[in-house]
C-alpha cells in the first residue's frame, strides 16, 4: 500500500508538472536577425525581450519565447512559422522585419489558425488576413502625414524611389493617393532591390526630372542608398521617407546625406517632448526604462518599441481569453480577443481594431521628425 501510495503521489506530481507546462503561454517570434533587414530585426528582438523582462508572466501564466531567424528571406519566414505552430505548438506568432516575410507568415497563420501580431505594416484583405493584426501604423496614414508636410512646405512635384517589392508598392500606392488629393504631382517611380549596391541610374533619372522633393519608399540600412546617391549628384530639393528608416544603422550609413530628412514616426521617438497629459508618454517612458535596464542603453530606434507594443497587445488580449494554451480552441479565442481590442495605449499609439481594419492606429500614432545633426527632432 505504501508503494502504491508513493506511485500515486509521484504520478500526481508529474501530472501537475505537465499541466503547469501545458498552461504556459508560448510565443513564436520570427525576426530578421541576419541579412539585409537585420537593422530592423535586431531591434525587434530587443524590444520583445525588454517587454518580457518587465512582464515575465501574462494573465498569471509563464511566457515561453521561441526565437527564430528568417535571415531576411520570406521563404524562411514562412517555414519558421510552420515549424513554430506544428512542432513547437505556439499560441501566437509575432514577426517579422519585412513586408514580404510578414505576408508569408500571415499565410501560414491563416492556414493553421494561429493569431499573428505583425510589427511590420502588412495589408492582407479579406479572409486571408483574418488571423493577422499589425501594431505598425498603416502606410497610408503615415505617408499622408508626410504629404501634408510637403504641401505646407510648398512642394508641387515629387519623385519616388523605393524597393522593388511589396513594401515599395505599398509606399508608392500610398504616396499616389495622398499626393493626388494634395495637388502634388508624382513625376517618377524608380525601384531597386534591397540587395543592390548602387542606384546611380535611378537617381540620374530623378535628378533629370527636377522634382521639388524626393520620397523614398524603403527601410533599414538599404534605405540610405538613394539619399547618398542624391547627395553625390548635388540634389538640393527636400527629402522625405517612411517610418522604416528610424534606426541607428541607417543614421550611421546615411551620414551627412540625410541631413534635413523628414519622416513619420510613432510618438515614442519623441516621448520626452510629449505633454504629461498624453497617455502615450507614460507607456513610452516605461518602455525606455525597461529597454535601458535590459540593454544598458536607451533605445535609438523606433522598431524595438513595435514588438514591445505587440507584447502589450498580447498581454491585454490573453487577460480576456478563457481556456488552456496549447489548444486550437485557445488560439481561436485569443485571436478573437486580439481583434476585439479597444483603446489600448502603447508606445506608438492607441490601438483599436475593427473587423474590416486590422491596423489599430489612428492619427494619434503619427508625428513628423527631422534628421538634425545626427538626431531625430520633432517637427512642430
Amino acid at each position: 500500500m505504501k508503494k502504491i501510495a508513493r506511485i500515486l503521489a509521484t504520478t500526481a506530481v508529474a501530472l501537475a508538472a505537465a499541466q503547469a507546462m501545458a498552461a504556459d503561454l508560448k510565443i513564436g517570434f520570427i525576426s530578421s536577425l541576419s541579412g539585409p533587414v537585420a537593422a530592423l530585426g535586431v531591434p525587434y528582438e530587443k524590444g520583445i525581450r525588454a517587454a518580457i523582462a518587465e512582464h515575465p508572466e501574462i494573465a498569471g501564466r509563464k511566457v515561453q519565447l521561441i526565437v527564430l531567424d528568417d535571415a531576411s528571406d520570406p521563404t524562411t519566414a514562412g517555414r519558421n512559422a510552420r515549424k513554430l505552430v506544428t512542432e513547437d505548438k505556439v499560441d501566437v506568432l509575432i514577426g517579422t522585419s519585412g513586408v514580404p516575410g510578414a505576408m508569408a507568415i500571415a499565410s501560414v497563420a491563416r492556414e493553421l489558425n494561429t493569431p499573428l501580431i505583425s510589427p511590420t505594416p502588412v495589408t492582407i484583405p479579406g479572409p486571408e488576413g483574418a488571423w493577422t493584426v499589425t501594431v505598425s501604423q498603416p502606410f497610408p496614414l503615415m505617408v499622408a502625414g508626410v504629404v501634408d508636410r510637403m504641401k505646407k512646405s510648398g512642394v508641387k512635384t515629387v519623385a519616388f524611389i523605393g524597393f522593388s517589392d511589396a513594401l515599395g508598392d505599398l509606399a508608392y500606392d500610398s504616396l499616389m493617393k495622398s499626393a493626388d488629393a494634395a495637388g502634388i504631382k508624382v513625376v517618377a517611380n524608380e525601384r531597386y532591390a534591397r540587395s543592390d549596391s548602387s542606384v546611380a541610374g535611378q537617381v540620374l533619372k530623378i535628378v533629370a526630372a527636377r522634382p521639388d522633393a524626393v520620397f523614398a519608399g524603403n527601410s533599414g540600412t538599404p534605405g540610405a542608398l538613394p539619399y547618398i546617391a542624391l547627395a553625390e549628384r548635388g540634389y538640393k530639393g527636400r527629402i522625405y521617407g517612411t517610418h522604416g528608416l528610424i534606426n541607428a544603422d541607417f543614421v550611421r550609413v546615411g551620414g551627412a546625406s540625410i541631413e534635413g530628412l523628414q519622416v513619420p514616426s510613432g510618438p515614442v521617438l519623441v516621448a520626452d517632448q510629449l505633454p504629461d497629459a498624453n497617455p502615450i508618454k507614460k507607456v513610452s517612458m516605461g518602455f525606455r526604462n525597461a529597454y535601458q535596464k535590459l540593454n544598458g542603453a536607451v533605445p535609438t530606434d523606433a522598431f524595438s518599441s513595435y514588438t514591445y507594443d505587440a507584447y502589450l497587445l498580447l498581454a491585454d488580449a490573453a487577460s480576456r481569453t478563457k481556456g488552456e494554451p496549447g489548444t486550437p480552441a485557445y488560439r481561436t479565442a485569443l485571436r478573437d480577443a486580439i481583434v476585439g481590442t479597444k483603446e489600448l495605449v502603447g508606445t506608438h499609439g492607441v490601438y483599436t481594431f475593427k473587423p474590416d481594419d486590422r491596423y489599430g492606429s489612428d492619427q494619434r500614432g503619427v508625428v513628423i521628425v527631422q534628421m538634425t545633426k545626427g538626431q531625430w527632432k520633432l517637427v512642430p
